[in-house]
């Protein structure tokens, strides 16, 4: 397939253009990260409560929790490269509106249409890179796709202070906007195909759900995104308690626990290139975040050695989004259905996203941190299991 699309082009035009695909999730990731870096002003400008500039940024694991799959479906029977084009204007038209916007209802609403955009990039992307990077690249490529998301939340964290909070929208919009020009022009059309019944597509859709595999691995992100969540969520707040720092020290230092996730994401392209078990990669990473988890919420170590757990646990953990995203593909039953299975998996991180601070902050508040561990250790025991009983094997090359 990835043959037919480049004719004689080659490997260059295969590397632009999956640096475009991986471009635009840095871009759709700018989305999730410059908001909770802009919470401060947006509270002072438009006088919000907490509780109001958290659905700000928790409408986006909202929507890919109810619109995960659906979005697979949508990029299955429309194509993947109109819907990866389509959510980059959608993100930009919401940035851009946004940048102008009166008052918080009005900004909400953008942030609905940005969070919209948000998940057909995310799901869409994968979806390209599996038909036109070469099959002994393809862990490679994925990892770099798994990147795209820490790498741009850090980004925004850095360029965030920079800035007003409109200034940074249209700068935000200006960069979907120009991303979403350069995918026109690199990101080649897919093949001719027959025409997708919808009727057809639940059927498969039906399947998909149905299928243990691909559900067992929407159940490890559920799982992953729990665990790291839980932590990353309260690590400024656990930081300043633990170690008494500022809050700009404590940022600073979420920030460098939370940039190890990305070698993470990379090791794990090493791994699997090389003939790593998925299965052992996943369950291993798993048990290790859990067991390491009691040290960091715990005080029965000092300040430095628990920071370093905390690196440990971000840059361990980058190992199992790479992972399950170019597992993906494998486990779909063609691959035209990859982007449905895609859907389903990044319905369990954003599950895991919208259970994990709720659970641990409640449990925090009635036991204290101690009750933190214990979830994050029986997530990461329950991934274990989880990832031990897919098939892999089974799967064949796509």
């Amino acid at each position: 397939m990835a043959e037919a699309a480049y004719g004689q082009t080659g490997i260059a035009r295969r590397w632009a253009t999956a640096a475009v695909v991986v471009g635009s999730g840095i871009v759709a990731a700018l989305q999730v990260g410059k908001t909770p870096i802009a919470t401060p002003a947006l509270r002072l400008d438009m006088g919000l409560d907490l509780a109001a500039a958290g659905w700000l940024t928790g409408i986006f694991p909202v929507l890919g929790l109810v619109g995960g799959i659906p979005a697979g479906a949508l990029v299955t029977a429309t194509g993947d490269r109109q819907m990866l084009l389509l959510g980059l204007g959608a993100m930009a038209l919401g940035a851009a509106i946004g940048a102008v916007a009166p008052g918080y209802t009005v900004l909400l609403a953008t942030r609905v249409l940005e969070g919209f955009g948000f998940l057909l990039v995310t799901v869409a992307g994968p979806a390209i890179l599996n038909r036109v990077v070469q099959l002994r690249q393809r862990d490679l490529v994925f990892a770099l796709w798994s990147c795209s998301i820490p790498a741009g939340i850090a980004l925004a964290m850095l360029a965030g202070p920079l800035f007003s909070w409109r200034i940074l929208w249209w700068c935000n919009a200006g960069l979907a906007a120009a991303a979403m020009m350069v995918g026109l022009a690199l990101i080649p059309a897919s093949p001719v195909r027959t025409s997708i019944s919808w009727r057809s597509l639940a059927f498969d859709t039906k399947r998909v759900l149905t299928s243990m595999r691909p559900v067992l691995l929407a159940v490890c992100f559920a799982f992953y995104s729990m665990m790291f969540f839980a932590l990353f969520s309260f690590l400024p707040v656990l930081l300043m308690q633990r170690m008494g720092v500022e809050h700009g020290t404590a940022g600073l230092l979420s920030a460098l626990a939370s940039a190890a996730n990305i070698i993470g994401n990379l090791a794990a392209g090493y791994l699997l290139a090389r003939g790593a078990s998925r299965s052992t990669v996943l369950a291993g990473a798993s048990l290790i975040m859990g067991f390491v988890s009691p040290g960091i919420f715990l005080p029965f170590l000092t300040d430095t050695p628990a920071f370093l757990l905390c690196v440990l646990f971000s840059g361990i953990g980058g190992t199992i989004p790479a992972t399950l995203i170019s597992s993906a593909p494998l486990l779909s039953f063609s691959p035209a259905l990859a982007p449905v299975v895609i859907g389903l998996v990044m319905q369990g991180s954003n599950l895991g996203q919208v259970v994990g601070p709720i659970a641990v902050g409640g449990a925090v508040e009635a036991y204290g941190w101690v009750a933190a561990a214990a979830i994050v250790v029986i997530a990461g025991m329950a991934a274990a299991i989880a990832a031990l009983h897919i098939k892999f094997e089974d799967s064949r090359s796509r």
